[in-house]
């Protein structure tokens, strides 16, 4: 009996491990109520300095989870005995700690950048995926714990084990669709891989890629929603509203979830494009917050305008096809254009309309730009992005970094310069040295060059753009004569001047030599 009460005694409890793990926990289950949503406040630079060592941390726990996952399967098939099987506390320790850290640094970059995770649906779903991780990892520290202390069978603890890295897992794929795309685990996966994952089989392509070679269907067999809606919203909308980034939390890539709308309600009443909300948005002056597509998305077109609502008044149906209409003359009109606008142009396209501007097709990113891509969203985090899941057109917005980005780190996208369609500059430390870089964009539509350093001698590179649509030169040295080289420009729509040393005399010379360009001066 004495000898029982002896070795009773000997048992140390872990206490003051279970207290300061239960406190870690209630701090991580805390923080995301303490912190409020991202983009309500500006966020420090130390936030955002200590956000992005997240990549660099969370392989960490990821290594030390999975070593864990080995030694307790070797324990469970190579080891008898309930002692004999036991593993070491540090490594549970360790990676405990480490996914508090990395979780933290994580929280630290969605908020530090604001909008630019805040409409992320991946982004938020990553978010609460390492938060649960974390808070699994520190509970099978506890049990780990108490586990070694009192030589208990280890089945509770394992199985909280093999639970944690099954959300690290989850976490992990989320955080992987951030960085390289969803389909970057599954890209080359094989067939019965891809079909017990859900994934699209490996040939659709590939039969895609037939489909889109077979002859043209007739202007009457047509389906509106397929052949003319859904290619507007993947043109003007889907960026911004889709799975991986869906701002209001709207989603515009399906059908189903176009009519079913955001936090701002339903985006369509099918009937009525009056009181249809994405047609009040795209109907807003283009000065205003609200407008859609927002400043630097290039704008919606007026054939687009005309048939979304004209099929928003027909009723919105989304398999009805052309031949199930009356179509008025205007939106038969309408349809010719954007045939002509398509990957291939179809016999809507008659003889009037061959004078009409054929847009380039899209040809979709290849492996190489994903890649090259993929690379700078570690160097520029959110920042770079496809205009859509079918282009190879990028938008870059330094909006993030500010006065952190010079001419030396712009100079690291050289490899995607030429397909920039959209660059927002605004208070960088780049100079006509960037802009020059920019020669090479000849699909640039957008750009925005406000309080950086750029002079007339940007002009000199801007001037052999033909796809500009507009520049902001707010708060820059440029003067009259370099802005009026800019009449020059042949799609040039909008020019900002504010608080530049350009006259008013300039200013009217302008106005008269590109009358079609709205000159904003702040006046």
């Amino acid at each position: 009996m004495a000898v029982a009460d002896s070795t009773q005694t000997k048992i140390r409890r872990p206490w003051a491990l279970t207290f300061f793990s239960l406190l870690a926990i209630a701090g991580l289950v805390a923080m995301p109520f303490l912190a409020g949503k991202p983009g309500e406040a500006e966020m420090p630079d130390i936030v955002r300095f200590l956000g992005h060592f997240h990549p660099v941390v969370l392989h960490l726990p990821i290594g030390v989870f999975v070593l864990i996952l080995f030694q307790e399967l070797g324990a469970i098939f190579f080891r008898r005995g309930r002692s004999e099987g036991q593993t070491s506390l540090f490594p549970m320790f360790f990676g405990a700690a480490s996914a508090i850290v990395a979780v933290i640094a994580g929280f630290l970059l969605y908020h530090g950048h604001g909008e630019d995770y805040a409409s992320s649906e991946i982004a938020e779903r990553h978010l609460w995926g390492g938060l649960v991780f974390a808070i699994a990892a520190v509970l099978t520290f506890i049990f780990k714990a108490w586990t070694v202390a009192t030589a208990a069978n280890p089945a509770w603890y394992r199985l909280l084990l093999f639970g944690s890295v099954g959300v690290m897992g989850f976490a992990s794929h989320d955080g992987a669709s951030l960085t390289h795309g969803s389909d970057y685990l599954t890209m080359y996966a094989p067939e019965p891989i891809r079909k017990f994952l859900g994934a699209s089989p490996k040939d659709k392509k590939e039969k895609d890629e037939k489909a889109e070679d077979a002859p043209a269907k007739g202007p009457d067999q047509l389906v509106v929603y397929t052949d003319f809606v859904a290619p507007i919203m993947e043109r003007r909308c889907v960026q911004c509203h889709k799975e991986s980034k869906s701002k209001g939390k709207y989603r515009m890539d399906t059908y189903d979830l176009l009519v079913k709308g955001g936090k701002e309600g339903p985006g369509l009443v099918p009937g009525n494009s009056a009181e249809s909300n994405i047609l009040v948005r795209i109907n807003l002056p283009e000065d205003d917050d609200e407008h859609m597509p927002p400043e630097g998305k290039p704008d919606i077109e007026e054939p687009e305008l005309v048939v979304l609502k004209w099929w928003i008044d027909q009723g919105a149906d989304p398999v009805k096809k052309v031949a199930d209409f009356q179509v008025p003359a205007e939106v038969q009109s309408a349809m010719a254009k954007l045939s002509a606008m398509a990957p291939a142009k179809t016999e809507t396209a008659d003889a009037g309309d061959a004078a009409e501007p054929a847009h380039a097709a899209p040809k979709g990113p290849d492996e190489k730009l994903k890649a090259s891509v993929a690379g700078l969203s570690k160097e520029f985090p959110g920042a770079i992005s496809f205009e859509s899941q079918q282009s190879d057109a990028l938008t870059f917005t330094a909006v993030s970094m500010r006065g952190k980005l010079d001419d030396e780190a712009f100079g690291k996208l050289g490899p995607v310069l030429p397909h920039l369609s959209t660059v927002d500059l605004s208070a960088t430390k780049i100079t006509d040295k960037s802009v020059a870089a920019l020669a090479n964009a000849k699909g640039l539509r957008m750009v925005r060059l406000s309080e950086t350093g750029v002079t007339d001698g940007a002009i000199d590179t801007l001037v052999k753009l033909p796809a500009l649509e507009s520049v902001n030169f707010y708060g820059t040295k440029v003067t009259d004569a370099g802005v009026l080289k800019l009449s020059t420009l042949p799609n040039l729509k909008r020019l900002y001047l504010w608080q530049t040393p350009v006259t008013p005399e300039g200013i009217k010379a302008i106005k008269e030599k590109m009358p079609k360009v709205e000159v904003i001066t702040g006046s």
